[in-house]
């Protein structure tokens, strides 16, 4: 599953910042090159490209190196690093690459946390590998690990909007996503990137234009979970939509 490639990403992130890890995960992608090709001999499917030439599997590690990365920033952002916000980070390991992931991934966490991070140099490194879906979803990823412990504290929400500008992100679309995990109607019309001032067939025009751009079908090049995850962030919107929709009698 490539997990030799996003590894060495990561010890190159942790060891080197962003040229390490393109480093890091460039030998790493060598090695997983060479099981592939082994594999291919035996029988294997061979995998499918995705944009920059990269294969889907390539895409998804380098997402799972971002994410890892950037999470470090979020959690340490209010100055304490709670077990909520690990615990999510642990289980969205496991779910996309396995149990025998997962220990290294967290010691490669618990390091970044006692570094700082530039999460300017980072974000222009993403901005540039990754196209605008895959860094809207990382985003998305980003805000949840802030809000696993139930709350949004003024300085995560500071840092999230950093970050969000370093990988160029629109503030528009920044703050729809830190909107989706609010539940009031000022929020639904946030996430929908309207003002409660809209008519009716703004509304209706901002949901279809946020339905389209945010669309599961995307990311799905990073793999079902991820793609899963969309789904629900897709669900988000699809919520502030009849959230508004009730409120007018729309």
């Amino acid at each position: 599953m490539g997990s030799v490639k996003w590894i060495a990403g990561l010890l190159g992130w942790a060891s080197w910042g962003p040229i390490g890890a393109l480093l890091g995960f460039a030998f790493g992608a060598f090695l997983d090159r060479q099981i592939d090709a082994f594999r291919q001999l035996s029988g294997g499917a061979r995998q499918t490209t995705g944009n920059r030439g990269y294969t889907a599997g390539e895409q998804r590690n380098s997402f799972m190196v971002s994410l890892l990365v950037l999470s470090s920033a979020v959690i340490k952002a209010d100055g304490q690093v709670r077990q909520a916000e690990l615990n999510y980070v642990r289980d969205f390991v496991r779910r996309n690459f396995g149990d025998n992931a997962v220990d290294e991934a967290m010691r490669i966490l618990e390091r970044l946390n006692t570094q700082q991070v530039n999460i300017f140099e980072v974000g222009k490194q993403i901005a540039d590998n990754m196209n605008y879906s895959q860094r809207l979803q990382l985003f998305h990823y980003l805000t949840q690990i802030a809000s696993a412990d139930g709350e949004f504290t003024a300085s995560e929400k500071s840092v999230l909007e950093a970050i969000a500008g370093s990988i160029r992100l629109s503030s528009s679309d920044a703050a729809s996503v830190i909107a989706m995990f609010y539940k009031d109607s000022e929020s639904a019309y946030a996430v929908l990137e309207i003002s409660p001032s809209a008519t009716d067939d703004e509304v209706k025009a901002a949901y279809r234009r946020m339905a389209m751009k945010n669309h599961p079908d995307k990311v799905a090049t990073l793999g079902p979970e991820v793609q899963k995850a969309a789904a629900e962030k897709f669900r988000k919107i699809q919520e502030a939509y009849e959230t508004i929709k009730k409120e007018r009698g729309m």
